[in-house]
């Protein structure tokens, strides 16, 4: 499949990146229009410009010369990961007097009716203080805001304490956004930045979904802005820099919000999903497709829409105004796209007497304990120990020197230990267990509202068990190469299906 927009015979070269939080996937673009592919561990500072210097045979840290990259395009789970570990910057949540819960609280929604024991996702890291001042629902003003010095001790107070990102979210500022506007104004002058404002950030009413949006953003941004910073800096002025966004656009990093690249790496695995299976001459037949990372699994699907002009059918994608993850409603535009935080890198852990998987993931670095960096069990290795992934079938890059295979025999003490603080026996049935609940929660979960929404109903995923053995499938696509294939076809503002 040729990359959109690129048929190469002059200007520099052009790269397509993936940066996961586990993996690194690349296709690189000669002058010529001959293409390279790399797969690498994202267990750098920066492993999309490290892949880009090995593939243009420069050494670690080496500037590239002016002119030698026309473009990159990247799709980053940066974003993504940092929301589903946590590992996100503090934030001080600004709301109106009595709101304080409401972050916390949310709409009671339940994801499990009938579920005796409620389990409630982690909370983002932030500081809530309430403000007085309130207005009506047609913008005028009930209570004027007020800015009195006992709230301005607690405000600097919690910049002591080092917090910097601040989000403000208040009452009916979509109608009349005088009050954001005014402390805004006012936190900026006492230090804080960046202050986002729920008017500007979401735009849409509801405070819920709008106070989300915006406390996801002032948590993301720095964690994102700092990790684009330095890809730009890498690459050079002259490069130009574009981003995938969730709704399957490129965007130049200044243009860009936090909260819209959260489905980021997933959407150019939905828009490359759509390539493929248009090239394979499946266009206009319903889809599902499955891209399982390191640390997150998507799950997403393509209606058949009507036939084109010429006859030839297309997938019917309708983005979604809001989109729900890890337990947070976001005003941001996405293609639909199911993600949750269980990876080929979940953790398998003993906790309260059974195993858990998840949402903390081994990362490239240490990685999983087949790794032999001194991780910690994942399901990659439960997936080595019950041999549905060939110990020889892995290249020979782990270690600390990068030349070992797979350490097969740590895996299966590791799980000892496990089995023995179980009172079990290893016979690859803890194994089993840890790659059950994975899957389970990786698949079924997302699948099911996907496949119950699809009007044909083409696939049906089975509980608990790896993508090749979905069961009744009309066809099975794989694409060659690695995981930046969505972003060869990707294209500024364009509109897929």
């Amino acid at each position: 499949m040729a990359p959109s927009g690129s048929e190469g015979g002059g200007g520099g070269w052009r790269f397509w990146i993936d940066r996961g939080g586990t993996f690194t996937d690349l296709v690189g673009q000669e002058p010529d229009g001959s293409l390279v592919v790399r797969k690498v561990l994202s267990d750098s500072a920066d492993p999309a410009v490290a892949a880009i210097r090995e593939v243009l045979g420069l050494e670690a840290g080496q500037p590239l010369p002016d002119g030698l990259v026309e473009e990159v395009r990247l799709g980053t789970t940066v974003a993504t990961n940092a929301l589903l570990e946590r590992r996100v910057a503090p934030v001080l949540l600004l709301v109106n007097q009595g709101f304080a819960d409401l972050a916390a609280i949310g709409d009671q929604h339940r994801p499990d009716i009938f579920a005796l024991r409620i389990e409630r996702p982690e909370l983002l890291p932030y500081r809530v203080l309430e403000v007085p001042g309130r207005l009506a629902a047609d913008g005028s003003e009930v209570e004027p805001l007020g800015r009195g010095p006992e709230l301005e001790a607690r405000i600097l107070e919690a910049r002591a304490a080092g917090l910097r990102s601040c989000a403000v979210a208040l009452l009916h500022a979509v109608v009349n956004p005088a009050h954001e506007l005014a402390l805004g104004a006012w936190l900026e002058e006492l230090g804080f930045a960046p202050v986002l404002l729920s008017h500007r950030v979401g735009g849409l009413p509801r405070l819920l979904p709008r106070l989300h949006t915006t406390l996801v953003e002032a948590a993301v941004r720095p964690v994102l802005r700092a990790y684009l910073g330095q890809v730009q800096h890498s690459l050079g002025a002259a490069t130009r820099l574009r981003v995938m966004t969730s709704s399957g656009v490129l965007q130049a990093p200044d243009q860009l919000l936090a909260k819209d690249t959260i489905l980021s790496g997933p959407a150019g695995g939905l828009v490359g999903a759509v390539a493929v299976a248009r090239s394979a001459g499946l266009a206009g037949r319903p889809i599902i497709g499955f891209d399982m990372g390191g640390t997150s699994t998507d799950v997403f699907h393509a209606g058949a829409g009507p036939p084109a002009a010429g006859g030839e059918g297309h997938f019917a994608l309708e983005l979604n105004p809001e989109t729900h993850v890890a337990g947070l409603r976001l005003q941001a535009p996405t293609l639909p796209i199911h993600t949750v935080a269980a990876g080929g890198g979940s953790v398998v852990r003993l906790e309260g007497g059974r195993l858990q998987v998840g949402p903390l993931s081994a990362g490239a670095d240490p990685g999983p304990a087949c790794y032999r960096r001194g991780g910690p069990l994942t399901i990659t290795d439960a997936n080595l120990l019950l041999g549905r992934l060939p110990e020889g079938a892995l290249p020979a890059v782990f270690g600390p020197g990068g030349d070992q295979p797979p350490d097969a025999a740590i895996v299966r003490r590791g799980f000892e230990v496990l089995a023995a603080e179980l009172a079990g026996q290893v016979d690859g049935s803890h194994a089993q267990e840890s790659l059950d609940g994975c899957e389970g929660q990786s698949a079924r979960q997302p699948a099911r509202e996907s496949v119950q929404s699809a009007v044909d109903r083409p696939v049906g995923l089975a509980g608990g068990v790896d993508p090749p053995a979905m069961v009744k499938t009309r066809a099975a696509v794989s694409p060659e190469g690695p995981g930046s294939t969505g972003l060869t076809g990707a294209e500024p503002d364009r509109s897929w299906g």
